[in-house]
């Protein structure tokens, strides 16, 4: 485990902060199209703010994440690196560049303390531009006003909304080796996010047998009949929503059902989409196999008349791994002072959502989760919180120059 951090700094130490111009960058970031997939414009962006504040084009790449993920995406992860002016272990500050498609044609606007999209049909996108715009803003007031730091990763991932598929496949080696790492996503400034669940999903092909519905129900075989079967024996025996069993606790969910193409004929093929999640993987994976067996007993229960059933198959996948951060581990007791510099309480919070923060752990890269003030993230009511995304700038700033 890394060595334990010193308190970040005093409030009469505190590294000064443009925050108009932070204000200014988030909202050029909101108005920026990026859904996960097409993240090149958002990034091209990026580039072009910090060469024109200084930073050499050696100290950037991107890597060839988007090569690997099921979306091929328009670019890789962005990684940039700053030498040390000052010794110290070197620290990684992320935030992914991609929103979901309800955010697409966001027309950010301020509204008193928020920002939030003018066009009433979008989602505003701070999930997770405000993460971005953190980071961004860190490097830029570290290369405008040439600040003393220790050395220093900025990555901004791609695909988080869609698997975590740029922090999944990025290099560690790519990152320079950061003993501290803080990742900006959502929620309050003050939530620091120790852990999370692992998710696992499933995508569950039935099939049935087609027969007129009738003329001669009883030849078929209802794919649909199957998947209802399924479906209502794990709400019966609590294997789907909130589970528990025995002093374990999980999720489940069926959430996605395509089947059928007429009313008069027995339904040939259904196709299911289910996860199922937990910080215990051994009761996750209880509930994994309670999936599979339920699929597999109906398919058995719906026969034809000449006693044929319909079969079942299911490939499944681990999307990220639970985690669960040390209460003295370095980069939470760094986040912790920091928060209580600039005059926070902050909050231990353990999350029932996947964050890129999981699979740097499986890299090998504590990291903690720190809010930018998002709120109602994917929805179109979504809005962003200004005194909170100043607070977080604060704080980052903090992290990387204490």
């Amino acid at each position: 485990m890394p060595r334990a951090a010193k308190p970040a700094a005093t409030p009469s130490a505190l590294p000064s902060l443009d925050l108009a111009a932070a204000r200014r960058t988030v909202l050029d970031l909101l108005a920026i199209p990026g859904v996960s997939g097409d993240e090149k414009t958002i990034a091209d962006h990026i580039v072009t703010r910090l060469k024109a504040a200084g930073c050499p084009a050696s100290g950037i790449m991107f890597d060839r994440a988007h090569e690997k993920t099921p979306i091929k995406g328009t670019c890789g992860n962005l990684i940039v690196k700053f030498p040390g002016t000052l010794p110290g272990p070197r620290r990684l500050f992320m935030a992914h560049m991609d929103t979901v498609p309800v955010c697409r044609g966001a027309k950010p606007v301020v509204k008193g303390h928020v920002i939030k999209s003018a066009d009433p049909k979008t989602g505003l996108g701070g999930d997770d531009r405000a993460g971005v715009g953190v980071v961004l803003t860190t490097a830029l007031e570290i290369l405008k006003h040439n600040l003393p730091h220790p050395p220093l990763t900025f990555l901004f991932a791609i695909q988080e909304e869609v698997g975590l598929y740029g922090a999944r496949f990025l290099k560690a080696t790519d990152l320079g080796k950061p003993q501290l790492a803080f990742n900006f996503d959502g929620g309050a400034v003050e939530k620091l996010t120790i852990g999370a669940t692992g998710g696992y999903r499933m995508d569950i092909e039935i099939e049935g047998i087609p027969s007129h519905a009738g003329v001669a129900p009883e030849k078929g075989v209802s794919a649909i009949a199957i998947a209802a079967l399924a479906i209502a024996s794990l709400v019966d025996d609590g294997w789907h929503g909130l589970v528990e069993k025995a002093g374990k606790r999980g999720t489940s969910n069926i959430g996605v059902i395509h089947a059928g193409e007429a009313t008069n004929v027995v339904a040939e093929r259904a196709t299911l989409r289910a996860e199922a999640r937990g910080h215990d993987s051994a009761f996750r994976g209880r509930i994994i196999k309670a999936i599979e067996k339920a699929f597999g007993v109906a398919a058995k229960k719906v026969k034809a008349s000449d006693g044929r059933t319909g079969k079942v198959s299911i490939a499944g996948r681990l999307d990220y791994e639970a985690f669960r951060l040390p209460d003295r581990e370095a980069c939470v007791l760094a986040a912790t002072a920091a928060l209580e510099a600039i005059g926070l309480e902050p909050r231990p919070d353990i999350s029932n959502g996947g964050l890129d923060a999981n699979w740097m752990a499986v890299h090998g890269i504590p990291t903690v989760t720190l809010g930018c003030g998002q709120r109602d993230i994917h929805t179109t009511n979504e809005t962003l919180d200004l005194v909170a995304y100043d607070n977080a700038c604060r704080a980052a700033l903090l992290l990387a120059t204490g």
